[in-house]
């Protein structure tokens, strides 16, 4: 039995298909995701990663930045709802590299003791860029 993920934004859907795993990063901490998983929804935590495996062996995980959202599991359906999102193949890096110095220069020094959402975001960019290789 597998998983049926749904990753979506505003503009619509990222990502569909089955999958064996879903791994991504709440409000209250990382969760695994697999099948026959226990009903929740959750708070995705701004500027983080979700992490997709397809069930099909030959095809490579999914790596995806996630700006804010929710993610709801019930019945072996995981529907990833992002405020913003972007697959790590999509990730134009120079672009983004960029983008996080900009916003790294206007942080006041030294800097708070949780960074800022757009600079978490930037480097969850990045991430699921290199991460997809």
């Amino acid at each position: 039995m597998t998983l049926s993920v749904e990753l979506v934004q505003p503009e619509g859907e990222l990502w569909a298909g089955n999958a064996e795993m879903v791994i991504a990063r709440t409000l209250d901490g990382e969760i695994g995701v697999l099948t026959d998983h226990a009903p929740i929804i959750g708070i995705l935590y701004e500027g983080s990663m979700v992490q997709i495996q397809p069930d099909d062996q030959a095809q490579p995980p999914v790596f995806a930045a996630i700006s804010g959202g929710f993610l709801s599991v019930a019945n072996n359906r995981v529907s990833i709802l992002a405020r913003e999102a972007v697959l790590g193949r999509h990730v134009d890096t120079a672009a983004t590299q960029a983008a996080l110095t900009d916003a790294l220069a206007g942080l006041p020094q030294p800097p708070g003791p949780e960074e800022p959402a757009n600079v978490r975001y930037y480097r969850a960019l990045l991430d699921a860029a290199e991460q997809t290789g």
